[in-house]
């Protein structure tokens, strides 16, 4: 298949999913992450997890799918373009192309390896992916920066529980017993973490 025929491929699949739906705030503000506004999606996915920021280009199918194809293009022509990474990322996860989303993401964190938002990122896509290595790696990495990011901490302990590690899952969850004992994610983690330990895993 072409460049250009990829292209129109990926721009159709992207309208499937977006056409319909209007989003509050911009990429660019990156006042929250990536995360879809409802975690249905994924079940490791902390409930506390910061909720999706995305914008389109109106509400016309074709406003949407030219910002699509600007988007893409803008990426691939200019890899160092910080933001142009991270709002292809954000039209990747959107229609849940993860491995795609995390190659941009991997580009911004080489741009600008000190931006906490694109770490926090880089942990949640990989979880919603099923990397829970990487997503371990990532959250990590985060709390190196900010060690009582409450979303951050939860996501740990979703993707130490996902991967069977039952002694970094204990750690990560007394963590956020800590930091906050009223977590509504607490329950499910508890029973994820005793259920591992019912296993043998």
């Amino acid at each position: 298949m072409s460049r250009e025929n990829l292209l129109f491929a990926i721009i159709g699949l992207l309208l499937g999913f977006i056409v319909g739906f209007v989003f509050a705030s911009t990429m660019s503000q990156r006042s929250t992450s990536l995360a879809p506004a409802t975690t249905a999606g994924s079940q490791d996915l902390p409930a506390d997890h910061p909720p999706i920021g995305a914008n389109t280009a109106g509400g016309s199918p074709q406003g949407m799918q030219a910002e699509v194809t600007e988007s893409l293009e803008r990426a691939r022509k200019e890899p160092t373009n910080f933001e142009a990474q991270l709002k292809a990322a954000e039209l990747y996860y959107q229609i849940q192309r993860y491995d795609q989303a995390v190659e941009y993401l991997l580009k911004a964190n080489q741009l600008r390896p000190d931006d906490y938002q694109t770490v926090v990122n880089l942990g949640l896509v990989n979880l919603d992916a099923g990397h829970y290595d990487a997503a371990e790696k990532w959250y990590r990495a985060a709390l190196v920066k900010k060690p009582d990011d409450l979303p951050v901490v939860a996501g740990l302990c979703a993707a130490t529980l996902g991967k069977g590690d039952l002694k970094a899952a204990e750690q990560a969850i007394a963590k956020l017993e800590k930091i906050d004992p009223n977590s509504q994610d607490l329950p499910q983690f508890r029973d994820k973490l005793a259920s591992l330990r019912s296993t043998g895993k």
